[in-house]
């Protein structure tokens, strides 16, 4: 068994999915993160988007100053993952071009 495939976790996706703005969003992971939390899964989506421009380590960490293991992690997503990263970067791009 997957470690994500339990009820705990599938009710928090649902509940995570039920949130209509990006307001309600900001409310629930403010109570249900810490701030660290959040700026940390800011921060892994932030290098995922510059990997995907075809930015190298030093541009990013530069930029960014998130360690080279750091974005290495998040490389090793886009390249090996599940491909969670390239879909919600997909249907964002394709959000804000419908905008």
């Amino acid at each position: 068994m997957n470690i994500l495939e339990s009820a705990s976790v599938e009710r928090l996706f649902r509940i995570i999915q039920s949130l209509e703005t990006p307001e309600e969003c900001r409310l629930f992971f403010e109570d249900i993160c810490t701030i660290r939390e959040i700026q940390d899964m800011a921060q892994r989506l932030d290098v995922a988007i510059l990997l995907r421009e075809g930015k190298n380590y030093q541009e990013i960490s530069a930029e960014t100053a998130v360690s080279s293991a750091t974005i290495s992690r998040v490389n090793r997503c886009l390249l090996y993952g599940g491909g969670g990263y390239r879909m919600a970067l997909d249907k964002s791009r394709e959000t804000e071009e419908q905008a």
